[in-house]
């Protein structure tokens, strides 16, 4: 599903260049639960969003189901995001306006979808939120808002979930609970590719991928 060749990533700071990724070559087959581990720094979450369609590498390819990603427009990369990949966050990135059933329509807001307030419910449902529709961000715990995080990844059927420190914020018994949710979606079919630093949280995955200064480890 996922193939990545010789990615590399440059960024400019103030003037001189600073290599995020020198040479990063990756393959997700479609249902794997991987988990990408590494120190702050060492370029696991510029690998994420490259993963992700949120940034672009300086050079290398990448393929999704065999399509290159080089010179797809805005417009298509934001249409493969909303259709293929879900996210999860550390800092859940609920909009404080919108209540939870609002949130999690929001991408199926973007697909111009049909009823997608049923199917947020259903979604919200699936992660035990069905009380807590109707509440707004200020009004959950941090579990609950990650639980809402998850929904609203999951609302659009994605073939693959990005999770970057989805656990960082929350204790370690609710932690452990999302731990369980993203278990069950994995059982589900759906390909998972979580971001951590924690080996207890890594370890809940079926295979560890550690990368260092921009490079894959053995």
């Amino acid at each position: 599903m996922i193939e990545l060749f010789n990615i590399q990533k440059t960024y400019r700071l103030n003037g001189a260049p600073v290599e995020a990724l020198r040479g990063v070559s990756l393959s997700i087959a479609s249902g794997e639960y991987r988990a990408l581990m590494g120190k702050s720094g060492s370029g696991k979450t510029t690998l994420m969003n490259i993963i992700g369609l949120l940034d672009t590498p300086t050079g290398g390819e990448y393929k999704i189901d065999g399509r290159p990603t080089a010179g797809l427009s805005e417009n298509e990369l934001a249409d493969l995001r909303n259709r293929r990949i879900g996210f999860v966050f550390q800092s859940f990135n609920l909009l404080a306006r919108y209540s939870a059933l609002e949130n999690v329509c929001m991408p199926l807001y973007y697909r111009r979808e049909r009823y997608p307030q049923k199917k947020a419910a259903r979604a919200l449902e699936r992660v035990e939120l069905g009380h807590r529709m109707g509440h707004f961000p200020n009004q959950l715990s941090g579990g609950e808002s990650q639980r809402v995080a998850i929904a609203r990844a999951m609302v659009t059927e994605p073939t693959i979930i990005l999770a970057d420190e989805p656990t960082g914020n929350l204790d370690s018994v609710t932690g452990g609970q999302i731990m369980d949710l993203f278990q069950d979606l994995n059982k589900g079919g759906t390909t998972i590719l979580l971001v951590t630093h924690e080996v207890e949280i890594a370890q809940k995955a079926y295979n560890i991928i550690r990368i260092r200064d921009g490079l894959l480890e053995e």
